[in-house]
């Protein structure tokens, strides 16, 4: 066989393999390709970052034989009748099936101070808030005092979480101005709050939960359905508006809640590789009939 027919035989058999393109390359998305590595899944993925760095979980995933990761190399335009993603540098991916996965961003600017926080923005935080509120219990030797900033179901959630692991919290809507730092030695990192009019709350450990902003602007410009608070509409098996299109974690949005406060990663992960696997499989019959 000569060199050229090789080569045709070879990029015929590339286009044969189904593509699954991931549009992110946060928590979901590597929960979402660590389940199709798993599975019979014998297709090609692309994972498009918009992270320059390289994290060692990115790369162990690079160095699966089915998956590339394109670093710094963020979705910026979906064709979805060419079904093809371009990226800001201009990058061309085809795919079978599209899985948008870009998480969502804080809704304010930056806190003084937000370093000594606790965090809670989707249902995985719950077991990395209980294990700080345990370390800090440990060291206080009583309940401690937490504030809690934010509202909506972030907030209640990260309410129930505090609660349930015996802080005492007291919850303000008011954004503060800055986080007050503990003395100097102390092992704790936050002794508080103080807010734009000088007035101060006190407290042994202080949790944001202020809802973030999903990161729709991608589904918006290929013509998605998305939600009035904002986020990509799906359906109970992560489908959005328009065929072939994915949405999973906290950029997608379930019966008006943000999905990353509603199911885990992981699991959210396991469904949607199971519903693209069948997707897969019946697209490959009709092909064949």
């Amino acid at each position: 066989m000569s060199a050229i027919s090789t080569a045709s035989a070879d990029s015929a058999e590339s286009q044969a393999r189904p593509r699954i393109v991931i549009a992110g390359a946060g928590p979901a998305a590597q929960a979402l390709v660590r389940q199709l590595t798993q599975t019979p899944f014998a297709g090609a993925i692309t994972v498009l970052s918009n992270r320059d760095d390289a994290p060692d979980e990115l790369l162990e995933l690079a160095a699966l034989e089915q998956v590339s990761v394109r670093f710094g190399q963020p979705a910026s335009y979906i064709d979805p009748d060419s079904r093809y993603v371009t990226t800001s540098d201009g990058l061309e991916f085809s795919y079978d099936q599209l899985v948008i996965a870009t998480g969502s961003s804080p809704a304010g600017a930056p806190l003084a101070g937000e370093g000594r926080c606790l965090n809670y923005a989707t249902i995985d935080d719950a077991a990395r808030l209980g294990e700080a509120v345990k370390d800090v219990t440990r060291v206080l030797g009583r309940r401690p005092l937490g504030i809690l900033v934010g509202t909506g179901t972030s907030a209640g959630q990260a309410e129930a979480v505090l609660r349930a692991r015996g802080v005492r919290p007291i919850r303000t809507t008011q954004r503060p101005a800055a986080v007050v730092p503990t003395l100097a030695g102390s092992p704790l990192a936050a002794a508080g709050v103080v807010f734009e009019d000088g007035s101060s709350m006190a407290g042994d450990l202080v949790v944001l939960a202020e809802e973030p902003l999903a990161r729709d602007a991608l589904a918006v410009s290929a013509g998605l359905k998305t939600a009035r608070q904002g986020g990509i509409v799906i359906d109970r098996n992560f489908r959005t508006s328009v065929p072939g299109i994915w949405a999973i974690g906290d950029a997608a949005v379930f019966d008006g809640v943000r999905l990353g406060l509603l199911v885990a990663a992981s699991s959210a992960a396991s469904v949607c590789a199971s519903q693209l696997l069948q997707a897969g499989l019946a697209e490959t019959l009709a092909d064949a009939a």
